[in-house]
């Protein structure tokens, strides 16, 4: 049988910005997505920056403005605010196929 994700569930970042749109502070919609989902796979290095886990990161953003969500039965649901990712830390190191400045602003290193 294929794998394939044919919307709703877009990405992780906009399954979260769902969560956040209906209500869920945002600590746990991070929960949820991070920690808690590790735990629930029984993978305790993973979901969290303590010393020991495995440490890749992802650096967000939340933009303000009108989204349209779509759930599984085609329902709709405006939001005010999305979840943007703005770069990963992956084994160290940083990644984004952008190169986003709001990193670098956010690193000391500035605008490029």
């Amino acid at each position: 049988m294929p794998s394939c994700i044919d919307g709703p569930a877009f990405d992780q970042v906009t399954t979260m910005s769902k969560f956040l749109c209906m209500g869920m502070p945002l600590p746990d919609v991070v929960a949820a997505s991070t920690v808690n989902a590790a735990m629930a796979l029984r993978r305790p290095e993973l979901g969290s920056l303590k010393p020991g886990s495995v440490g890749d990161a992802t650096l967000i953003s939340i933009q303000q403005g009108q989204f349209d969500y779509v759930d599984v039965v085609g329902e709709h649901l405006i939001g005010d605010r999305k979840i943007v990712s703005e770069g990963v830390v992956i084994g160290g190191r940083w990644w984004h196929p952008k190169e986003s400045s709001k990193f670098r602003r956010l690193a000391g290193q500035g605008a490029p």
